[in-house]
């Protein structure tokens, strides 16, 4: 649900006590001695020969207020404007303010001639459009110190916007017709065209992200086998005009959401509304099937190392609440990442993935676990990277590991509430940031039709049991295996091999 975060949410609890407006002196100790006045007789305004004791308020202070126990925080509220545009808001003191528009669009709506339009779409954003060029947008953009970005993911489109609140109008206006009025000048597209091949063409030196990739192609049979980023093979036909019936025919009212974190809802609903109610609504079409079938891929290379990568499905995805967040807890109470000597390798470090097996095991440069949701489907599984001479007992430690923690007794209890706990905070941390805020808010709305408050995230995580975590860890394991390898794969185990160690649990 939380897939970043959630809304700023802060309990700020009462450490004033009763002292009401009063401040007191520090130090009764040197009440009595003797003084003949100096710093504290200018601070406290007397002459006397000595300080007040500490019951005895300072002459001349007054405090302001003390803050509340708890400050309540600010609701999100929704409109959806005729034509099917939602606009989403929050309310926040801080002094700025993140808006962004979010489109259900992403690579699961490419077809086979329309492959890697996503990826384009991401680099072109902020590019010139029919009312500006690319240079006034940037200049724009610095003339109110503000930052823009834009993200791509499967099944949906990001662009944002984030500056201080007194150019809120501004802000809209430019993210509204960057996003409505791309002009995709050939030569802008070109430049973007020979970066992504660029990009492309360095996959090879970030083999967890060219895995991720992987495990998608391999495991789905329909549109999450889309890949993210551009095949080779679409660079040649990728064009503006391609771009354009791209933009025509996803880029409609119903699928899109206006949100913001810091912004007053209805000065948002009449800047914004303007510039949004012309927009055509088009029915929404079906959201493009998929199917989980499991699979196997692997490329070799002369790196030195080798990455493997074991996954399953989580059928249900976002739209199945409570498994989603149970998903997020036990990826955090396994947790992992890369091998350090501070004191020893992962010293300090207390998820099962560093205790059982980075500090066991010197030959493992990175083992974690990882998930990838989506609205009905998502996948969970842990990443290796190691020695070519070692990959066949990392991947047995990979495998050894998931079925552990689907074993009954096997998870204890302060795991459990270590992972609880790291969640919540995670979470919390993360909506202090408004352009998070921003963006869940866009999110939460494109998946649900509403964003759910922070506060049922948290009960869910808390009514957690460790019964749920072998329950959803044995639904795990029970679907197909995807297995994805890179570097010298070799040594790595075969598919049937290792899909035996789970089919005969």
């Amino acid at each position: 649900m939380y897939r970043t975060a959630a809304f700023r949410l802060r309990s700020l609890k009462g450490r004033v006590g009763n002292s009401g407006a009063a401040r007191y002196a520090t130090a009764s100790g040197v009440a009595t001695r003797p003084t003949s006045g100096g710093f504290f007789s200018w601070l406290t305004g007397e002459r006397s020969s000595s300080l007040p004791p500490l019951e005895i308020p300072l002459a001349g202070v007054n405090l302001l207020p003390p803050l509340p126990d708890y400050v309540e925080p600010s609701k999100t509220k929704i409109t959806t404007l005729p034509n099917g545009v939602k606009i989403a808001s929050q309310t926040s003191t801080s002094p700025a303010a993140s808006i962004g528009l979010y489109i259900n669009s992403g690579s699961i709506y490419e077809g086979p001639g329309t492959h890697g339009a996503t990826h384009l779409l991401e680099r072109m954003a902020f590019k010139s459009t029919t009312n500006r060029s690319h240079l006034r947008i940037v200049r724009e953009v610095e003339a109110i110190g503000g930052n823009i970005n834009a993200t791509a993911s499967r099944e949906q489109m990001g662009y944002t916007f984030d500056a201080l609140k007194t150019h809120i109008p501004q802000m809209v206006e430019l993210l509204i017709d960057s996003v409505r009025n791309p002009a995709f000048l050939d030569w802008e597209v070109n430049e973007e065209l020979r970066k992504v091949k660029a990009e492309i063409g360095e996959l090879s030196n970030n083999p967890q992200g060219l895995l991720l990739e992987a495990i998608h192609s391999a495991g789905y049979a329909g549109a999450l086998a889309n890949p993210l980023l551009a095949p080779e093979t679409a660079l040649h036909t990728l064009n503006g005009s391609f771009l354009e019936h791209f933009v025509a025919e996803n880029y409609t009212a119903p699928r899109m959401v206006l949100a913001a974190s810091g912004v007053e809802h209805e000065e948002l609903i009449s800047i914004a509304e303007p510039l949004l109610s012309d927009l055509p609504s088009v029915p929404c079409s079906e959201e493009p099937k998929s199917v989980y079938v499991g699979g196997d891929y692997r490329r070799h290379a002369d790196i030195g190392s080798t990455h493997v990568a074991l996954a399953f499905e989580v059928p249900g995805g976002w739209r199945e609440e409570k498994q989603a967040i149970l998903l997020t807890v036990l990826q955090l109470l396994m947790g992992g990442g890369g091998s350090f000597s501070a004191g020893g390798p992962g010293k300090g470090m207390h998820s099962r993935l560093y205790l059982r097996v980075l500090n066991e095991y010197q030959q493992i440069q990175s083992f974690s676990a990882f998930n990838s949701i989506f609205n009905n489907s998502g996948l969970f599984g842990i990443y290796a990277s190691t020695g070519s001479d070692f990959v066949e007992k990392a991947v047995a430690v990979a495998a050894a590991e998931l079925l552990s923690i689907a074993t009954a007794g096997q998870v204890t209890q302060v795991e459990l509430n270590r992972a609880k706990e790291s969640t919540k905070s995670a979470v919390l941390m993360n909506l202090e940031s408004r352009m998070i805020a921003s963006e869940d808010i866009g999110r939460q709305v494109l998946t649900y039709g509403e964003r759910k408050p922070v506060e049922r995230f948290l009960k869910a995580v808390d009514e957690i049991t460790l019964k749920d975590i072998t329950s959803i860890a044995q639904k795990i394991i029970s679907s197909p295996l995807t297995m994805a390898s890179f570097g010298d794969v070799l040594h790595v185990p075969s598919y049937e091999s290792v899909s035996s160690l789970f089919n005969a649990k």
